[in-house]
């Protein structure tokens, strides 16, 4: 039997690092799997990887910025599988550490319209139809320990990520009642994860100027598996009880 035994996900960024490590995790423990990439080839070799450990899993070429992209996605979902249990925005995009005075408006509307805008269109199309199903569901929003923190990212990821923490305890907050708690939303926010989007070496950090991070110690970095373990738990009925929390997988990084 597997956590996600009967359940039909959502979950974007599945290209590579924790959107693919998640979906794949989630097939394996049951789940079908709706796997929503702007890369097609990238998002294709994770659907041949699903499939032939034998999960069950379609695949939509997904721009999470766009509105319509998104609700198509969504839909993708009823038309396979005639329900939604579980959506995980994991799509993302880093900024290189910009500081306000350099990040240029092409920045700053590329990341938000990507962490952002791109989770805040697929929570509303996923929780109108976990209110018209009545069986409610669960969402998994990905941010970062920028997301409370203020020298984790440049000033567009930043603000994207806080954000995104805002957006999910809203969510928590106006529908964690309807049908006795049955919508519920959470938010994982990782740590330094070596998915190629952020440096896994402290030898790069002097090139990106991230010398706060330099100032912090020890460097550590976490495997993309480590962040989809923790969307399985908020996915499952195993974390029933538990919805509005900001869920820190960082190794202990920022308690220092």
């Amino acid at each position: 039997m597997g956590k996600l035994d009967g359940k039909v996900a959502v979950v974007t960024g599945v290209g590579s690092g924790m959107g693919r490590a998640t979906a794949k995790l989630y097939a394996k423990e049951g789940a079908k799997v709706v796997l929503a990439e702007f890369n097609e080839t990238t998002m294709n070799e994770t659907l041949k990887e699903i499939t032939s450990a034998g999960g069950e899993a379609v695949a939509i070429r997904t721009d999470v910025s766009k509105e319509e992209d998104v609700n198509a996605m969504i839909q993708k979902a009823l038309d396979e599988y005639g329900k939604l249990d579980v959506l995980a925005n994991v799509a993302g995009i880093f900024d290189g550490m910009a500081s306000v005075e350099n990040t240029t408006n092409e920045l700053f509307e590329r990341v938000m319209s990507v962490n952002l805008n791109g989770q805040f269109y697929a929570s509303r199309k996923a929780i109108k139809v976990f209110k018209e199903q009545e069986t409610g569901g669960t969402i998994i929003n990905v941010a970062s320990v920028a997301g409370w923190l203020g020298s984790r990212g440049g000033a567009a990821y930043t603000m994207s990520k806080h954000a995104s923490i805002g957006l999910t305890r809203n969510i928590a907050a106006f529908y964690g009642s309807h049908g006795e708690g049955k919508i519920r939303a959470n938010v994982i926010a990782p740590g330094s994860i070596a998915t190629g989007m952020t440096p896994s070496d402290p030898s790069d950090l002097d090139a990106l100027g991230m010398e706060t991070y330099a100032q912090l110690g020890k460097y550590h970095t976490g495997a993309p598996e480590d962040i989809a373990n923790a969307a399985l738990f908020l996915a499952s009925d195993d974390s029933k009880f538990i919805n509005g929390e900001i869920m820190t997988v960082d190794a202990g990084w920022t308690v220092r």
